[in-house]
């Protein structure tokens, strides 16, 4: 039978692959990258990177061009369930084509705010294809946040929130004081009290890294200036960061 690897390959750094992931990357015969156009080619780089160094032999590298999708729906899980239908065609149509064992390379890890594991196992409810696969854990970008930072993530005995930035500008629920906020392009902690702190971290674990931290009214009008610069000139950005509230 066919088999896939999602292999969870960090925030960036090459040393956070793990020793299973190695092992599962020397496995592989073909690796699928979603590509994301020019002005993200990067992203497609550092995965070669990490390639590079951990790799012990020749591979194929399959880029499949991500389908758009519309980034202000009015129905935004009606959006993002065609986007995943989308991509689940491309890559069972690479995926079919492939002599071999197959591996995506997940930023972070596969289980947080990724969309891999679910266009994998759409590709196996059409059942055009049948493959096993295994998900090798990974270094997540919240991982990486707190270690940079060098903080923990919760206080003594109390939940902490993962969220994005979408869901913080409908405000917190009752009680969360500490929540950790992916994917907010709209810098959605100024919805915050200006005393609320705020670690903020972009590109973490690579050459470009920028960490930031202080209470929101000390550094938010930094972290937007800078965001906004740094993603102007490398035409994307990743970044996280944990807000606590008082």
């Amino acid at each position: 039978m066919r088999k896939l690897y999602l292999i969870g390959v960090g925030a960036g750094d090459p040393d956070h692959i793990t020793m299973q992931g190695i092992q599962a990357m020397n496995e592989v015969d073909g690796f699928f990258v979603i590509g994301k156009g020019e002005l993200k080619r990067e992203l497609i780089e550092v995965r070669t990177a990490i390639l590079d160094k951990h790799r012990s032999a020749y591979y194929k590298l399959i880029e499949v061009v991500d389908p758009p999708r519309d980034r202000e729906p009015s129905d935004y899980v009606d959006e993002v369930d065609l986007w995943h239908d989308k991509r689940a065609e491309l890559l069972e149509e690479q995926f079919g084509a492939l002599d071999g064992v197959g591996g995506l390379l997940v930023w972070g890890d596969p289980s947080l705010y990724d969309s891999t594991l679910r266009m994998v196992e759409r590709v196996l409810a059409r059942g055009i294809i049948d493959f096993e696969y295994e998900v090798i854990p990974g270094i997540t970008c919240v991982s990486a946040l707190a270690a940079r930072h060098r903080i923990v993530l919760n206080r003594v005995g109390e939940p902490v929130l993962f969220t994005t930035g979408r869901k913080l500008r409908e405000g917190l629920p009752d009680g969360v004081l500490d929540a950790v906020v992916m994917l907010d392009s709209d810098c959605s902690f100024t919805t915050l009290e200006p005393e609320t702190q705020i670690w903020w971290g972009a590109y973490l674990g690579m050459p470009d890294e920028v960490l930031i931290a202080g209470t929101i009214g000390e550094v938010g009008e930094r972290i937007q200036t800078e965001r906004a610069e740094l993603r102007a000139r490398k035409g994307w950005i990743m970044d996280t960061y944990l807000v606590r509230r008082p």
